[in-house]
């Protein structure tokens, strides 16, 4: 709902602030008195196409903001908190708008900047103007399909179209990936026969490569480690140095031997002596012929198997080679090997298996059909109700040449949808004979607002929390008596549960409304400006009077909107 309007240097208004309630309210006035800077003024804020002739005449630049009160549960606090915009449902909405009188243009949402377009496109959810040079909303065939489900309440076979569509569409998803990849692996079949055969002789194994690179290693070590240890053994002399100290040892015995028999005590200094030279050369002998058997036994340890080192790097250089084939690193090779067997294995097997998403593709068609047949019989079904009940609004409103219809169009299931495949217009037949067309074919701006007051009229019979304010321009142009009256009627049947506000030059219009705006020029020190008075339930009688009866009001006018206002 609209809560509020702010107009600063628009055209003839210097500062103006409005308020709106509920229901039907109706801005009157003579002809020049300013009531299109209004709604100017009300387009600007909400987006519409503006220029720098809409900035009064001496200011820098001009102000609209419109301030509305959407339900919390409306579907654009989502689309603003998806734009970035900060609001909280529920709270006020603002939407201003500064023009410039050098052309520019700027355009905020809750105080925050934003687009031209970004304000437009919130404008359009929020309100909806039909007039004598537009009918926002219902020239557009695209809306048609949605007003009229709407009306019909076809939650129940909308819901079910959309859920057969979303089956329908996993299935056939699935088949056609199923199909691709047996496609795909079926002209790779012998190269993938080949790969397998190989990697099946190969057998790679998780983590081998870094155990054959590790192994290789140490055994490029031990050959080098090997050599080293026969250097230390030759050095050592190996047998001839234990053979020489053998010698040494006997030596020194014999020499001892021979002191003692010459005559020579055990405690002898000499024969003391050559007692520790043979314990010292027996250790040397044994420490050496213990070193020479540990050089023995870490020889022994590095001595792998003949051939090892070159096995380990054929196999390292095969794992590697085959990677390089198929393009994968060497520790996917049995990962590989394992996708190239199911590959193999889809060709052997996924016949069936594509047979049976094929025929679960089948079947979500023909359910997504048959849903959306039903949804088309329910579209044909409403649409008749609602071509009778328009028909039966035109004639009040001095539309009874024309005749309208609701076309329910079938098209290809190739361009269907999750919402069904049809195409939905609201088409008119100006004259009996004439040939039918879209809404736009009305040439007369009033017949084409009185069209949509009738169509809107016919609409309202389910009331929504998104439905936005409905403006409407001069409807009654052209009309008086017993059709102002009717279109009096259906403004306020309209307003019902809503807000309609209406431009109007109708007594019989203006007497049905719930709130009355009186927009009248004044002439001020800085010139003519336009100002706008709510009217009281006396001066409301004076307006419609003067609606009435002209320049000079008459009592039988005032009796006349007595009657009106009833």
């Amino acid at each position: 709902m609209l809560t509020g309007l702010s107009i600063r240097d628009i055209v003839l208004v210097e500062a103006l602030d409005l308020a709106f309630g509920p229901g039907l309210t109706v801005l009157t006035g003579e002809t020049g008195a300013g009531k299109s800077i209004i709604l100017d003024a009300l387009g600007l804020a909400t987006g519409a196409r503006a220029d720098a002739g809409l900035v009064r005449g001496g200011a820098g630049q001009g102000t609209a903001t419109a301030i509305f009160a959407p339900p919390p549960d409306h579907p654009l606090w989502a689309d603003l908190a998806e734009a970035g915009i900060n609001a909280e449902p529920g709270e006020d909405l603002i939407l201003r708008r500064q023009q410039g009188a050098d052309g520019r243009s700027r355009a905020f949402i809750n105080d925050q900047p934003v687009s031209i377009a970004a304000l437009r496109g919130l404008g359009e959810r929020l309100i909806e103007v039909h007039g004598q040079h537009e009918t926002v909303g219902l020239l557009d065939q695209k809306t048609h399909r949605g007003l009229l489900d709407d009306w019909a309440e076809l939650d129940a076979g909308l819901t079910q179209a959309r859920s057969a569509w979303a089956e329908r569409a996993e299935a056939l998803a699935a088949a056609a990936t199923l199909k691709a990849d047996a496609e795909r692996a079926e002209s790779e079949a012998e190269d993938l026969g080949a790969h397998l055969a190989e990697l099946e002789r190969l057998d790679p194994r998780e983590g081998e490569e870094a155990d054959l690179a590790g192994e290789r290693a140490i055994l490029g070590a031990a050959e080098k480690a090997l050599a080293d240890l026969d250097d230390a053994r030759q050095s050592m002399g190996a047998d001839t140095l234990s053979n020489r100290l053998a010698s040494a040892y006997r030596a020194v015995e014999r020499a001892r031997q021979r002191a003692v028999q010459a005559g020579a005590a055990e405690d002898n200094a000499v024969v003391q002596r050559l007692d520790q030279a043979a314990q010292g050369i027996d250790r040397t002998l044994s420490e050496a012929q213990e070193a020479l058997e540990t050089l023995d036994e870490a020889a022994r340890a590095f001595d792998f198997e003949p051939g090892r080192l070159d096995r380990a790097e054929e196999r390292l250089f095969a794992l590697r080679a085959m990677a390089r084939k198929l393009n994968v690193v060497v520790e996917a090779l049995p990962a590989e090997r394992a996708r190239i067997a199911q590959a193999l294995s889809l060709i052997e097997d996924g016949a069936e298996a594509l047979k049976a998403a094929e025929a679960r593709a089948a079947q979500a068609e023909t359910a997504y059909r048959s849903a959306a047949e039903a949804l088309s019989a329910q579209r044909t079904a409403a649409g008749d109700k609602l071509a009778k009940a328009v028909m039966a609004e035109l004639g009040p409103l001095k539309l009874d040449k024309a005749s309208f219809r609701v076309a329910v169009e079938a098209q290809d299931w190739d361009r269907a949808g999750p919402e069904g495949r049809d195409r939905v217009v609201f088409e008119v037949q100006t004259n009996p004979g004439a040939p039918w067309g879209g809404l736009a074919a009305i040439a007369s701006g009033g017949e084409l607002a009185r069209f949509a007051l009738a169509l809107k009229a016919s609409l309202a019979g389910r009331a929504q929390a998104a439905q936005p304010v409905m403006i409407f321009d001069e409807v009654d142009q052209g009309v008086g008596g017993a059709v102002a009256d009717a279109v009096g009627q259906r403004l306020a049947r309209l307003a019902e549960g809503g807000q309609v506000l209406i431009v109007t030059h109708s007594p019989q219009v203006a007497a049905r409304a719930g709130a009355h705006l009186k927009v009248a020029k004044a002439e001020t020190d800085q010139g003519v400006r336009t100002r706008v008075d709510p009217l009281d339930a006396a001066r409301r009688e004076d307006e419609l009077a003067r609606m009435l009866a002209g320049s000079e009001v008459t009592e039988a006018a005032r009796a006349a909107a007595r009657a009106l206002l009833g």
